[in-house]
């Protein structure tokens, strides 16, 4: 009988769960990070990034469509999307299902991630990494948003957790700077993160991106490649997805002609938006936002930790 393998990932010292490798399809050391890619027999093939499980081609959907078509169908009718991270290309597909839609700049730190991703997660992307209104431009997103003169209607923070040098994308100073990139109408979106493991980090993290925004709308999801509640925010000075109906939302996706979207809908819009007790609670208390060279002491590099031990049962 081959021998089991399995992959753990751990959000806290107290929490984690794996998944069983059924086949390893290709792995590599880039410069930044170790990337994996392998198949599961229920999420089928998965990328995993630093030992932090990024995607995979059945659950996708969980993600991308709330974190690209909450703030597309908020904004109305985008022409220009910049994707900070997101090499998988998950939700650059989601924003060229839009016909308004005239360019996306993909802004990935890393090429090995964008060329695993057209290699081996085609199921994902399905070739939106090779559509011709899509550019990729490699290198650090905080020097491109900083000294870009191009301006966008719809921003996604599509980013590895604020871990590291990642952190810097999670400040007041980068928000400011992603908030000057935005088209007037302009949309902006990203994750905070998990309010059951993670509510302090969440809580920084949203207290950041409301220095820089007058509107800020937190809103949750459940993923199951992340095993938890998640929690994403869309950003606006001026565009607030709260005040679309659900019978707007879905007149909105009838005239772009969206389809096949396994999630989001009208109904769903506001699902998303609306906020248990202890996340609003969460989200009221008073939080310091993150600057340029703060910490985080929450978010903790998963390879500091002890190792995991299992037990036989």
């Amino acid at each position: 009988m081959p021998e089991l393998r399995y992959m753990a990932e751990r959000l806290t010292p107290d929490f984690g769960f794996y998944l069983r490798e059924s086949t390893r399809v290709a792995q590599k050391q880039s410069p930044w990070q170790h990337i994996e890619v392998f198949d599961n027999a229920l999420f089928g093939r998965v990328m995993r990034i630093d030992g932090c499980f990024m995607t995979s081609e059945r659950d996708e959907f969980f993600y991308h469509e709330p974190m690209v078509h909450l703030p597309a169908i908020a904004h109305g009718a985008p022409r220009s999307a910049l994707v900070v991270g997101g090499g998988d290309g998950g939700a650059a597909e989601e924003l060229l299902k839009y016909p308004s839609m005239e360019r996306v700049l993909l802004a990935e730190l890393d090429a090995d991630v964008v060329h695993m991703a057209r290699e081996w997660l085609g199921n994902i992307h399905h070739g939106a990494l090779d559509d011709p209104r899509l550019e990729v431009r490699l290198g650090d997103a905080r020097a491109l948003i900083e000294s870009c003169t191009e301006r966008f209607d719809q921003i996604v923070l599509d980013l590895t957790d604020p871990i590291g040098p990642a952190l810097d994308l999670y400040t007041v100073e980068f928000y400011a700077a992603c908030r000057r990139a935005l088209n007037p109408g302009g949309v902006l979106s990203l994750h905070l993160g998990s309010p059951i493991h993670l509510p302090e980090s969440m809580a920084r993290i949203a207290a950041s991106l409301r220095t820089a925004f007058p509107i800020v709308q937190p809103y949750l999801q459940y993923v199951p490649l992340y095993g938890t509640l998640w929690c994403m925010a869309m950003a606006s000075c001026d565009t607030d997805p709260a005040a679309l109906s659900a019978a707007e939302v879905d007149a909105r996706i009838a005239a772009h002609g969206l389809k096949d979207l396994q999630l989001y809908n009208g109904a769903m819009h506001h699902a998303l938006l609306a906020q248990p007790n202890f996340v609003r609670e969460l989200l009221q208390r008073p939080a310091e936002p993150i600057h340029t060279g703060g910490t985080l002491q929450e978010a903790i590099d998963p390879h500091t930790l002890p190792a995991v031990t299992v037990i036989p049962g």
